[in-house]
């Protein structure tokens, strides 16, 4: 008996470091801005992205893209047109599910939808994602231009970086 007590208590122990440590690193995201390194690869991507839509629409789209803490978690990200300003706002806490899927396929496809309010294409029809929604999407780069996020999409890149 006394063998088990001492496998259960080392096991519980264990068991409470790790749901500290885990707890602190997810106090650490919430309370601090992105990483520099997340910071750099978004601008990488924002100018890449800009680029494209220059050589391809002859626009200079200069939007604020926007880390907010404030969207619901459902929300990955959402484009808004508001007094005839366009933003882009990339839900924060996503990016710690994985930083590469918010850069790679979030932003181009909110992108997409700043370039349907630039050009006046207004359309609810299926959330505004329409073929020409998803041109715009694929002509800028965007991997996936989906309507709704796949989430096997989000796993299979973890699981990549795993091994």
């Amino acid at each position: 008996m006394n063998k088990i007590f001492k496998i259960f208590l080392s096991l519980t122990i264990t068991s409470s470091i790790l749901f500290l440590y885990l707890f602190y690193q997810d106090q650490q995201f919430k309370n601090n801005p992105l990483s520099k390194e997340i910071l750099i690869k978004l601008d990488k991507k924002n100018n890449t992205i800009r680029q494209t839509i220059k050589n391809k629409y002859n626009i200079d789209f200069n939007i604020p893209i926007i880390i907010s803490n404030k969207l619901p978690n459902n929300l990955y990200g959402l484009a808004s047109y508001q007094k005839g300003k366009i933003k882009i706002q990339l839900n924060k806490k996503r990016f710690q599910e994985n930083e590469n899927y918010m850069i790679e396929y979030v932003l181009p496809h909110e992108y997409a939808h700043a370039l349907m309010f630039y050009f006046g294409k207004f359309d609810e029809k299926n959330g505004g994602h329409t073929p020409l929604w998803q041109k715009f999407c694929f002509d800028i780069g965007g991997i996936k231009c989906d309507r709704f996020v796949d989430h096997n999409d989000i796993l299979i890149e973890k699981i990549g970086d795993i091994y």
